[in-house]
């Protein structure tokens, strides 16, 4: 799970892109990068760290032009601590192309082969956003049967993709001399959406993740991305769209709408709001079938995603809502730290419990999931601390069993807390009196219940189907033991410096002239 923003301006789009990956901050913490295009030109800046870190006035000077793409990365295993891995990534041919992703490809390693020994092409990380780049490449190379790129032959060279990359994935990429290129998996996993501004020079149009990131810029929210779709914007602003795959589903990931979106954003026809407020209405609903003699005094959110839901149990048990845990702000995301050693850490510099609230109160803690159960065992343990008699907690998504591969880090099933456990066994370890686990099949209808056009979810954190057909056993053996085992001092370094908080930022800036 990344942040990824497009953009083609009537005027520098620096400063728009980097407002934007402000809004997509929450989508990844781990390192930033911007690419302008100014005529032939490609101006880059990336680095390991924060937007606000990463991007200094020196820079942003240093990034003009009127196209731009931006990223914000999310740390998976084995790239936390890689600049190298910090994206856009920029290939010179054919034309020129600059590209940004979100999401993973379970094909990468067989295509990184392919691309050496049919395509003749040298993949320089093991970053599968750089052989997404170079299929993209080559597909373009093979599609565009002249000196000049037109529409077409975009298209087609995306239908190429499509045909041979297997996993998730959102993308923006710029071409030099032409514009701006965007598309989305078949299946529709990761979320892209358009939005557009009208200016007396014209209209300019941004893609990105998420819905706030367009309308906190200004820019008015225009659609999402079709599965399969692709969208080719012109220097001149003239937005040309296709699907380019043949069978296209849309799948969405639900762990989105649970715990990786903004509330404020809109995906794929859903509030996100409104969706957690939904889901809360279901398990209060659970909580009343499975806990009906447990009295419960307060109900508490874990800040900040699981406040709708906690709101909406509190609601429909007629119990009271307080707030007992105060957030430091200034502490990322512990379920995007890379490293189970810093999350542990994290846990209680990002949070602290008010006596007041707990001292011999039975409270109910309302999270919004439960995947490593480190955050949740911590949690109870502090409000143990603070005098609760009895520790009830409520988790509004359904017991995280499986690995996800498409850009969720949570590969290994031994880190998931709920693999192979029963809840009696999740409540003993996390330290909880009493747990309560949201289902499945509530969940799904929590959606439909907002938006009824959505039939189908990529769940398989949760329901071990994995939507894309070629997840297997045997290759979730593979990674599991990829990432136990690191393969390379190099890997046992990242994985040390991880632990410890990560290395110390450093800069990369690239100027790139395009003949």
């Amino acid at each position: 799970m990344c942040g990824i923003v497009g953009v083609v301006s009537h005027s520098p789009v620096n400063q728009l892109i980097y407002d934007s990956l402000l809004l997509l901050q929450h989508r990844g913490q781990d390192a930033a990068g911007i690419a302008t295009a100014n005529g032939s030109n490609f101006h880059m800046h990336k680095a390991n760290g924060m937007v606000r870190d990463v991007f200094r006035t020196r820079n942003m000077r240093s990034l003009p032009g009127t196209t731009g793409i931006g990223q914000v990365r999310y740390p998976t295993a084995g790239s936390a601590s890689s600049e190298e891995e910090a994206q856009p990534f920029y290939v010179n041919a054919p034309f020129g192309i600059i590209l940004a992703h979100n999401g993973n490809l379970t094909n990468w390693q067989q295509l990184k082969d392919e691309m050496f020994r049919i395509d003749r092409r040298h993949i320089n990380t093991n970053s599968d956003t750089e052989v997404m780049l170079n299929v993209l490449a080559h597909e373009l190379q093979l599609s565009s049967s002249s000196l000049q790129l037109d529409p077409a032959a975009l298209f087609k060279a995306v239908s190429g993709v499509h045909r041979r990359v297997r996993g998730s994935y959102a993308i923006v990429s710029l071409i030099a001399g032409y514009g701006l290129l965007g598309f989305r998996d078949p299946f529709g996993i990761r979320p892209l959406c358009l939005g557009k501004q009208e200016t007396p020079e014209g209209v300019e149009w941004i893609l990105a993740s998420e819905s706030v990131a367009i309308e906190g810029i200004g820019f008015e929210f225009v659609r999402d991305i079709a599965p399969g779709e692709a969208i080719f914007i012109d220097l001149e602003g003239n937005l040309h769209s296709q699907q380019c795959a043949t069978n296209p589903s849309l799948n969405p990931c639900i762990f989105e709408l649970v715990y990786l979106a903004r509330p404020d954003s809109v995906l794929d026809g859903v509030p996100v709001y409104n969706v957690r407020l939904r889901m809360g209405d279901y398990l209060a609903e659970k909580i009343k079938r499975e806990l009906p003699d447990v009295p419960i005094d307060v109900v508490m959110p874990i800040p900040d995603s699981s406040r709708p839901a906690a709101m909406q149990v509190a609601k429909k048990l007629g119990v009271e809502y307080r707030e007992g845990f105060f957030k430091n702000r200034y502490v990322g995301r512990t379920f995007i730290m890379p490293g189970q050693a810093m999350r542990k850490k994290s846990v209680r510099q990002k949070l602290n419990a008010m006596g007041i609230e707990f001292k011999g109160k039975n409270v109910l803690i309302v999270d919004d999931s439960i995947v490593r159960g480190t955050t949740s065992h911590e949690i109870v343990q502090m409000a143990r601390d603070a005098g609760a008699n009895k520790v009830i907690f409520a988790s509004a998504a359904p017991p995280v069993k499986y690995p996800n591969v498409y850009g969720i880090d949570m590969p290994t099933r031994g880190e998931l807390v709920a693999h192979g456990r029963t809840d009696d066994e999740v409540a003993r370890m996390i330290g909880a009196d009493y747990l309560v686990y949201q289902d499945v099949d509530a969940l799904k209808q929590a959606v439909r219940d907002i938006n009824p056009a959505l039939k189908e979810f990529e769940a398989s954190c949760f329901d071990g189907n994995y939507v894309t057909g070629d997840v297997t056993t045997e290759y979730l053996d593979r990674i599991e033991t990829a990432r136990l085992a690191p393969s390379s001092q190099s890997d046992r370094d990242a994985a040390s410096e991880a632990a410890e908080g990560g290395p110390s930022r450093s800069q990369l800036h690239l100027q790139l002239s395009v003949g």
